[in-house]
């Protein structure tokens, strides 16, 4: 700063001025234009400007430099203060156990006050700002996790869920402010030993119970109200992230029903809906308890009325595309439960995806994912049967014969789709009886066996990338053979995963389509597979192999009867190839 910006400082009166502007005085009419001229001016600069203004301007000119000294004194007085302040305190525990200690005795001083006069709010109301300053001064805790046991010992935690039910909301969302603040998963992971004890106590005390309790009341047309929501789902999030375990706890506590009221409202769509769709998402992944609770409470036709907006029309905000696809993945997540199946099936839930299909928007990439996860496996069989009759198989099958551009648009990756599709013709293989069985094979059969065609044209593209996925681990176990490495169990398990990235998956299904239409009767499949597999230097070999290996993976969470079961029938399909 040189000594004419020095001596034209002025302190900040509140306004903030635009940093841009070049004239870098105080206001910018004439009153100020002698701070303007003066400010970087040499002496003999200052003495020609004296000359030229003479003796009329020589009073304005007094005037001015008496401005500049009494700049020069409040520039001295605000150094002076700068270096009085003192340091800001500093948090430790004996800091943080005085906080707490204000915070219980204005919590019980205003509820004294409340019980007192319930109908005079003049006498409670300063009580009630000193509990809010209280909480809003309790966030610093945040910033040192060690020392959340206090907050345990000092009984603060469960003070503090007693606020959530408080008669002013404001209250309630300032206490759900620090709870957010308090469990930020950056934070938790910051002290394991502080956020268990936090966690610990925050489930003993029902917090998920008190946190829907008050979510039922707060208004969503009040700003702070419906900011209130939206860090109560972030407490939420935080807490299921950091221990997975409490999702079904809190499903039961009445956080599942208050999240499908909402996602079901007939309310603009804004970021509480997102919010909640995701939590939704997050409790149901890989919980079948869950899973029960929303197919109990008819959740899966909440899920398929909210998804059947989107059957014609594509999310207008990139926001309103992930809520779609939260939806779609509590949906695939729901149908891994079998009783939930049913409920997919009498919702006419293969109805509106096999339209989603049909209608080329955005949500068929999702749709074409939920049908693979209700057909799958024999819970999947009456999904399976119940598709062929609502002539899903004029549907599925253009969408074998060839990926549709618009699927890569949407980021779904060309191996992602066919793998879907292969699942769903496989399941279909695998479940159809009588009549929709034959109606299925003979979709192989028509227009000179091109189904047949491109089921090979896939088998060599994903038999290909496999290989040279294979060929790159086996020069890498050599290399760590030859290093003196050891290959244990988790760098197999690494080897498996990038083989199935490369496609390995999708290999076994198209090899499975390929055994079972070859073993099903129909002599025209059976020599085009062969004579395509001879063509092109294929291998039976090589097929029975990719089987064998299909057969050892399969039947991840059943009875052994049925692994055992299922493993014989592959084989016996794989041996008549």
């Amino acid at each position: 700063m040189d000594v004419g910006e020095l001596l034209n400082y002025q302190p900040d009166r509140g306004a903030k001025r635009p940093r841009g502007e070049e004239d870098g005085g105080a206001g910018g009419d004439e009153d100020s234009r002698g701070g303007k001229q003066l400010k970087g001016m040499s002496a003999r600069e200052l003495a020609r400007y004296r000359e030229v203004a003479g003796a009329e301007g020589g009073a304005e000119m007094r005037e001015t430099e008496e401005l500049i000294g009494d700049k020069k004194i409040i520039l001295e007085k605000l150094m002076d203060q700068d270096a009085e302040e003192p340091e800001a305190e500093l948090v430790d525990e004996s800091s943080v156990k005085k906080m707490i200690l204000t915070f219980e005795k204005r919590s019980y001083k205003n509820q004294e006050l409340r019980i007192k006069f319930p109908d005079n709010p003049e006498k409670f109301m300063e009580s009630e700002l000193d509990l809010n300053d209280i909480i809003q001064e309790m966030h610093v805790i945040a910033t040192m996790p060690d020392l959340y046991h206090l907050l345990v010992e000092l009984n603060a935690v469960h003070s503090l869920l007693g606020l959530l039910s408080h008669e002013n909301t404001d209250v309630a969302i300032a206490v759900v402010d620090l709870l957010q603040e308090l469990t930020d998963i950056d934070t938790l992971h910051e002290s394991e030993d502080g956020a268990e004890v936090l966690i610990d106590a925050l489930l003993e005390g029902q917090v998920v119970a008190l946190l829907v309790q008050n979510m039922e009341r707060l208004d969503e047309q009040v700003k702070e109200e419906a900011d209130g929501i939206y860090n109560t789902l972030a407490i939420i999030e935080n807490m299921a992230e950091f221990r997975p375990g409490m999702c079904t706890e809190a499903a039961q506590q009445g956080l599942m029903q208050w999240l499908l009221k909402r996602i079901k409202a007939k309310m603009p769509f804004d970021a509480n809906k997102l919010y909640c769709s995701e939590i939704l998402a997050i409790l149901l992944q890989n919980n079948d308890n869950t899973r029960e609770l929303l197919g109990e409470m008819d959740g899966i036709d909440v899920l398929l009325q909210q998804l059947s907006v989107f059957k014609r029309h594509n999310p207008s905000t990139a926001e309103e595309q992930e809520m779609m696809e939260n939806l779609f993945d509590a949906l695939c997540s729901c149908l891994m439960l079998p009783s939930n199946r049913d409920r997919f099936l009498r919702g006419e839930g293969l109805q509106l995806m096999n339209l989603m299909l049909r209608e080329k928007k955005m949500s068929r990439t999702s749709a074409l994912k939920v049908l693979d996860h209700g057909m799958i496996g024999p819970e999947g069989t009456d999904n399976c049967h119940k598709f062929v009759d609502i002539l899903g198989l004029r549907t599925i099958f253009p969408l074998f014969m060839k990926t549709p551009k618009k699927m890569r648009k949407t980021g779904v990756s060309e191996r992602e789709h066919e793998e879907h599709v292969c699942s769903i013709i496989a399941s279909m293989l695998r479940n159809l009886k009588s009549q929709q069985r034959s109606r299925h094979l003979s979709k192989f059969t028509e227009n000179d066996c091109e189904k047949v065609d491109r089921l090979m044209e896939l088998h060599f593209k994903y038999l290909e990338a496999v290989q040279q996925a294979d060929k790159r681990i086996e020069g890498e176990k050599h290399e760590m053979v030859r290093r003196g490495e050891i290959l244990d169990d988790s760098m197999e398990d690494e080897f498996y995963l990038r083989r199935l990235d490369a496609g390995l998956f999708v290999l076994q299904l198209i090899c499975y389509i390929m055994v079972e239409i070859s073993n099903s009767g129909i002599p025209q499949l059976q020599q085009r597979v062969h004579q395509i597999l001879n063509l092109r230097g294929g291998s039976v070999k090589v097929v029975r192999h990719i089987m064998r290996e299909y057969a050892e993976s399969i039947g991840d969470g059943k009875s052994d009867e049925f692994k055992e079961a299922e493993r014989k029938r592959i084989m016996d399909l794989a041996d008549n190839f």
